[in-house]
């Protein structure tokens, strides 16, 4: 794209619509929004716009598109694939400021929030009303609503309850052009033209600026229960998990983690005791949740029977909320207590879930081909398995040259296995290269002809998903 830098005379036009207090140009302002949780990238913008109104959105929009200067959205910058870093400098534009709940209805199972609002503060303030806003993402404490709809996230309770695409009913949005419009309507159902809504859930910033969201709740579940289930051998665990649910069992929880990522969790999160026999190589987490207490004792009941088919060790239950929390605790530390381990690269891998087991195999063969060690951890239950390779000891070079084919090798698997290549973290910036392996070429230009429909002149977030 032939973007433009922002001149003096913009600058003050930029000013005008946020205010001195709302704009940043400083190098360490910059530095501090021009990075996310992706590795170690930082990509540095000319300016940081904080606006507090929809209508300043759309001013910035306006004023940006006639002017062909590079806009990215920014969340709570909590991403792993780099969805918010400005790679084309330009204007990040943070929602930070709107940050309000502006209505929970009761009477129709709604929330209508701002994007800023983090996921977290969301869910127990619908909670506080009997209410379940159910998608969790491991980063829920610090992410936001925004961010989560951007790339369509899940966390380990999609496996029962879903994605936030299932309970994304309609959106603000603002246009590259500064147009607001609404994506649809707050009604269950809905055939009422193109679903413009659902293309925005996943579009990664990239189509438009969401800054309202009517999210769809249900009741929240009165009682649940927690198993922690060790495993001589990760292959069984993964196999474990599919003959769960042939057994007709749906779990509002199923989690993988192999045992290396379980040490570098517990050495992160030291107040955490989970003494690990010698012979455990896996665990998986498993919860059940509903309304009544004896249909998940017989739940519980049912997944140890079939458990016992896996050589499995002696299975801790967690009665009790400082137990659960404290599992929970170990689990949602995993991806910053791998990162503060070594340098990485990871992969958000989703396969069937009964093809886990090979996708694990392969994911072991290939480190050793290349040389390369690797954690992998995530929602079993959805085949989502999150690989991160392991820079450790390796030079600088040795990494250089062995981690992309090693990764490429992994994605091809993946495809191979009839799986994708993300499955709630986005393509963003790290990812895009590997899209031929998931995509022909038709359908990658589809892509690009809905992205040029609603950003003809590729100012939003540019060169994300593709370039």
């Amino acid at each position: 794209m032939n973007e433009q830098k922002i001149t003096p005379t913009i600058l003050t036009a930029l000013t005008n619509i946020v205010g001195n207090a709302n704009i940043y140009t400083d190098h360490q302002k910059c530095t501090e929004y021009g990075k996310d949780k992706t590795e170690d990238l930082v990509f540095l913008p000319e300016i940081v716009l904080i606006p507090e109104t929809v209508e300043a959105i759309s001013q910035i929009m306006r004023l940006c598109n006639e002017h062909r200067i590079p806009v990215t959205p920014r969340g709570a910058g909590t991403g792993l694939a780099g969805g918010a870093l400005p790679v084309c400098g330009g204007v990040v534009l943070s929602m930070e400021r709107f940050d309000n709940i502006v209505a929970i209805d009761e009477r129709n199972l709604q929330v209508t929030t701002e994007p800023a609002v983090i996921t977290e503060v969301l869910q127990n303030a619908v909670q506080e009303k009997g209410l379940y806003y159910p998608p969790d993402p491991a980063s829920r404490g610090s992410s936001f609503i925004g961010g989560n709809i951007a790339t369509n996230a899940g966390g380990p309770r999609a496996v029962k309850y879903g994605v936030v695409k299932d309970y994304v009913l309609n959106i603000e949005v603002v246009l590259p052009n500064g147009e607001i419009i609404w994506t649809g309507a707050n009604t269950l159902k809905n055939s009422t033209g193109y679903n413009l809504t659902q293309l925005m859930v996943g579009s990664e910033g990239t189509l438009g600026i969401i800054t309202k969201a009517v999210l769809k709740l249900v009741p929240y579940p009165s009682h649940s229960l927690l198993l922690l289930v060790p495993f001589s051998s990760s292959l069984k665990a993964c196999a474990a998990v599919s003959a769960i649910f042939r057994a007709g069992i749906v779990p509002s929880s199923m989690e993988f983690m192999e045992r290396r990522a379980i040490d570098i969790a517990l050495n992160y999160v030291q107040d955490v005791d989970l003494p690990i026999a010698e012979q455990v190589q896996a665990h998986l987490i498993i919860e059940v949740d509903g309304n009544n207490l004896e249909p998940l004792y017989d739940d519980c009941e049912r997944i140890h029977q079939v458990l016992e088919q896996f050589d499995c060790d002696d299975i801790l239950f967690a009665d009790d909320t400082n137990t659960k929390s404290n599992l929970w605790k170990l689990r949602r530390n995993l991806n910053q207590a791998v990162k503060l381990y070594s340098a990485v690269k990871k992969a958000d891998t989703v396969v069937p879930r009964a093809d886990l087991p090979e996708l694990l195999e392969g994911i072991h063969n290939i480190g050793q081909q290349y040389g390369i060690n690797s954690v992998s951890y995530g929602h079993a239950g959805d085949g989502n398995l999150h690989v991160t390779l392991l820079k450790e000891n390796l030079s600088d070079a040795y990494w250089a040259e062995n981690m992309p084919p090693a990764m490429r090798k992994i994605f091809e698997l993946v495809s191979q296995l009839q799986g994708t290549i993300s499955g709630e973290h986005g393509i963003g910036w790290t990812q895009k290269e590997y899209l031929d392996l998931v995509f022909n070429p038709a359908e990658i230009a589809l892509m690009k002809g809905i992205k040029q429909v609603f950003d003809p002149n590729n100012i939003l977030n540019p060169r994300k998903i593709f370039d």
